[in-house]
């Protein structure tokens, strides 16, 4: 594998499609209705991404069956193509306006036949279905295309492959490229289904503008075993990028007679803020919500900057403010605050027109008493969960009391808790007032996607932007003028070229910042340009005139949303010109799919839109292929995706001999540095992570047959590295508050958690890595992973594969996480259930510890002395510990390592 030039700056995400193929047969047989070929093409052009999904399937059995194309796309991706060929006949699907599409798709469901709708099936995806006869011995293909300008969010694009194959196939192949003129300075990728054996499928080159993945493994690879005809390929593939950045007037780039100018400068200082929380306490935010909400309200008020300034407002059937004005974000303030958070409780009605106007209110006093400081951004941040009941409760009628309050001085940004609420209200609010809507979905990451909300407006970099370009060289430009820009996001301007337009485009873009006027001049030769995309491996040809369509389009269907009556006529006209123009299936075009004749022929495919109460009890779902049999139902089948960037050994824990354990062997040798995880060397070292294996490494010192039932697993069991004993059992018997575990500031590692001696468990651990800056925090509930501001949250036992840029992250099915970096200690961390729910610790290579580690359990990598026993029990000794004498006890306990219930071993035992 080629690896990155560097590997710095805030990672652009790109998330690719979920896929699902599925099977069902009439009888035991497996594979009736069989995919012989399945094919994923992707080329991500300056952000456009295309994709192009290709299906191939036989009908084995001797009667007509019944094949079902479904898949998952992202819901911010058009579709521009679907078609079918039968026989060696193509069947395409016609995209039309929605309302000529509506008869037929009327006359279908009238007669109960399926409609073929695109759904929404999770927080990012939609899923799409067609279905069609298959005669015995006939082929069909399907082909599916989308495509999708890819937002920058907390400088991150996310493109994710879900995968549950449960049938092999054939040709199964997946392939991505990229390429970004500006360079690609940062490569990461994530699974959670690779294997040594699958590993060797995956193949990725990089060099400074161009990124390659394949994904093709083999009928073998794909076995769980020879015996076996299952698939082992079953999870999500991501891929992370970013791209080279400078504090400039961004990037300007020219492909067939149109333009895109990429604006996001480095290096500019966050602007402070007035930010008031409007926070909903009304009945129905009762129980989780509410929590969710406090729990996030208090680490949204630890990321607030003392520049800042802010206040609270909670409303149920009256709103109440925390304070009379807005307050400092000091110390003290913020400690109050972070009090009164705790304390909100959730009953009564909902008026949010009160709340609302009483939060423009306090920002106008504090504009007439000039206790804005001047370069501030006021926002204002509305959380709800329900439409409003009191008060004012006509939702057009607190839109415009909204509007009128705010004249357009302050942003403001709504948030939606749930499916209660009324989305399409929400939205409306939020654009009429320079902001933006987002649902919060209720699960256990609510109060992370609280949290994700925050940082997306915490850090303000300019007001007042505006791009310039010469009069007589651009033509039909897209939205050139934004309220605001924030730190970790993008703005993207596209426009046509004129005929006659000069050899060199240029542009200004003015703002300002803080204090002052600022303005960013760049330009961008258009012979240069063109010639750099003509490159037809990577890049699919007019790339940018489809990117500023899909760009004009989503704009005008976001400004309908807040447009007067007689504009939004203008609007839709304009944007489902264009859809039809470029065969796009937006909110106003559907898709009708076309059959062989004598076959159900209505069947239309829609886009659906964000509103308030479509998604209840939606879950999230897979995207990809469905087939079954006509009337029965039966095992399903899914398609691939890639894997992993390789040459990682196989991981290896500490612990005793002789039993079943996880094993992870040493790694003296391992180099994780991307040029490193070559595909051929994974197959050497990524092993199963359930193997039954026995470390000869470690010798087992006075072993017990059989341990009384007073057992119970240490807080720790730390290897001790040097030492001829085996390793120490650290028990907590004194512990308040959080507790610094272990420091090395030459490692660049920090390991803090909570103990609770009740339970006798840590009911929390949290690991923090200097390099990469990454932050992993570890609860019974889930495990929070933290980086450049961006939170992701993983289930216990929810398999994962992450390689970034010297630095592996890996979770099994048993619920063990492991931290690796090169030349660095492996940090563990165990979801522990019984007896009693907790996190505990694992550690290897602690021989890599610094002579500068400290902490509770750092201590013990000091110059520890085992001091000859004074006694004649030999069961008894003492541990020296930087100048402290430990009385350490040989004691049976359990090897929590293994999960629960855990092993029984000898160890000794020190009390802290």
């Amino acid at each position: 594998m080629k690896t990155p030039a560097s590997a710095h700056a805030c990672g652009i995400v790109l998330v690719l499609l979920s896929l699902l193929a599925a099977l069902q047969t009439t009888s035991a047989q497996k594979n009736d209705i069989d995919i012989y070929s399945l094919t994923v093409d992707s080329k991500v052009s300056s952000r456009f991404a295309r994709t192009v999904v290709t299906s191939r399937v036989v009908n084995r059995a001797d009667s007509a069956q019944e094949a079902v194309f479904q898949m998952e796309l992202p819901k911010k991706a058009f579709i521009t193509n679907f078609s079918m060929i039968i026989d060696g006949v193509t069947y395409p699907g016609n995209i039309k306006e929605k309302d000529a599409a509506q008869e037929q798709y009327s006359a279908a469901v009238a007669r109960g036949e399926s409609a073929g709708l695109v759904k929404t099936t999770g927080r990012k995806m939609e899923q799409f279905q067609v279905s069609v006869s298959v005669a015995p011995a006939a082929k069909v293909t399907f082909e599916l295309v989308y495509e999708e300008l890819l937002k920058r969010h907390l400088g991150v694009y996310e493109l994710l492959l879900k995968v549950r194959p449960q049938q092999l196939v054939k040709h199964l192949q997946m392939d991505i490229h990229i390429f970004e003129p500006q360079g690609i300075s940062f490569l990461e990728t994530e699974s959670t289904f690779m294997t040594s054996a699958l590993a060797n499928a995956l193949t990725t080159s990089q060099n400074q503008t161009k990124a390659h993945i394949r994904f093709k493994p083999t009928i073998s690879q794909q076995q769980k075993s020879a015996e076996q005809q299952d698939t082992v390929v079953d999870g999500s593939f991501i891929v992370r990028y970013d791209v080279n950045r400078t504090l400039s007037g961004g990037s300007i780039q020219i492909e067939n007679g149109y333009f895109v100018h990429y604006f996001a400068p480095v290096g500019l200082p966050t602007m402070p803020k007035n930010v008031i929380f409007v926070i909903d306490k009304s009945g129905s935010m009762m129980g989780k919500k509410i929590q969710q909400t406090r729990e996030a309200l208090i680490k949204i008020l630890d990321d607030l900057s003392p520049k800042d300034q802010f206040n609270f407002i909670s409303f149920n059937g009256k709103a109440t403010q925390w304070k009379p004005s807005l307050v400092q974000a000091s110390a003290d303030n913020v400690k109050e605050a972070r009090d009164y958070a705790t304390n909100i409780q959730a009953h009564g009605g909902t008026n949010i027109n009160d709340a609302m106007l009483m939060a423009t209110q306090l920002l106008e006093k504090a504009n007439r008493e000039e206790q804005l400081p001047a370069g501030s951004i006021p926002l204002i941040i509305l959380l709800t969960d329900g439409d409003p009941t009191v008060g004012v409760t006509n939702p057009t009628r607190i839109q415009k009391n909204v509007q009128d309050a705010i004249g357009g001085q302050y942003s403001l940004f709504c948030l939606g808790f749930g499916f209660d609420v009324s989305y399409a209200f929400l939205e409306k609010l939020a654009l009429d007032n320079g902001g933006l809507a987002r649902r919060i979905y209720e699960d256990s990451d609510s109060a992370l996607q609280l949290q994700d909300f925050y940082q997306e407006v915490a850090n303000p970099l300019m007001t007042a932007v505006t791009f310039e370009y010469p009069s007589n060289s651009v033509e039909e430009v897209t939205q050139n003028n934004f309220r605001l820009f924030f730190k970790g996001s993008e703005v993207v301007v596209a426009g046509k070229l004129q005929g006659q337009s000069p050899d060199v485009l240029s542009a200004k873009v003015h703002g300002q910042q803080s204090m002052q006027n600022i303005t960013f001049q760049t330009e961008s030769s258009v012979t240069e340009q063109e010639e750099e995309f003509r490159s037809p491996k990577y890049i699919f040809h007019g790339f940018m005139e489809r990117l500023w369509a899909y760009l004009t389009i989503q704009q005008l269907l976001e400004q309908m949303v807040s447009a007067s009556d007689a504009d939004k006529q203008v609007l839709k006209t304009q944007a489902l010109g264009l859809s039809l123009n470029y065969s796009f299936v937006t909110p106003l075009t559907s898709m009708v799919v076309t059959k062989p004749e004598g076959q159900e022929q209505s069947q239309v495919a829609e886009k659906p839109v964000e509103n308030g109460n479509s998604h209840r009890n939606v879950h999230a779902g897979h995207a990809g292929f469905r087939f079954h049999s006509l009337g029965h139902g039966g095992p399903r089948l899914l398609a691939a995706a890639p894997g992993m960037p390789l040459g990682l050994p196989k991981l290896r824990q500490p612990g005793p001999v002789v039993h079943r354990r996880l094993y992870i062997p040493p790694h003296d040798d391992l180099d994780l540095s991307l040029h490193s995880l070559s595909a051929p060397t994974l197959a050497d070292h990524v092993g199963d992570l359930h193997e039954d294996d026995v470390d000869l490494n470690i010798k087992e010192t006075d072993p017990i047959a059989r341990l009384p039932d007073i057992t119970q697993a240490p807080a720790v069991i730390l290897p001790l590295p040097g030492q001829n004993t085996d390793r120490l059992c650290v028990d907590i018997k004194h512990s308040e508050g959080p507790m610094n575990l272990f420091s090395d500031p030459d490692q660049g590692i920090e390991v803090t958690g909570q103990y609770e001696k009740k339970r006798a468990q840590f009911s929390w651990i949290q690991v923090t890595f200097k390099k990469p800056q990454l932050q992993v925090h570890a609860s019974p509930e889930h495990v929070v992973v933290t980086r450049d501001r961006r939170n992701t949250a993983y289930r216990w036992k929810e398999t994962l594969f992450s390689v970034m840029p010297n630095f592996l992250m890996t979770m099994d099915k048993a619920g063990v996480l492991m931290l690796r970096s090169q030349d660095k200690v492996t940090i563990g961390l165990l979801y522990w259930k019984g007896p009693g729910q907790g996190v505990r610790l694992l550690l290897q290579d602690t021989d890599h510890f610094s002579s500068h580690v400290n902490g509770t359990f750092g201590q013990f990598y000091q110059g520890v002395l085992w001091l000859p026993s004074a006694a004649a029990d030999d069961s008894k000794r003492t541990l020296m510990v930087q100048g402290h004498n430990y009385p350490a006890t040989r004691e049976p306990k359990l090897d929590y390592q293994d999960g629960t219930p855990g092993i029984e071993f000898s160890c000794w035992s020190v009390k802290l």
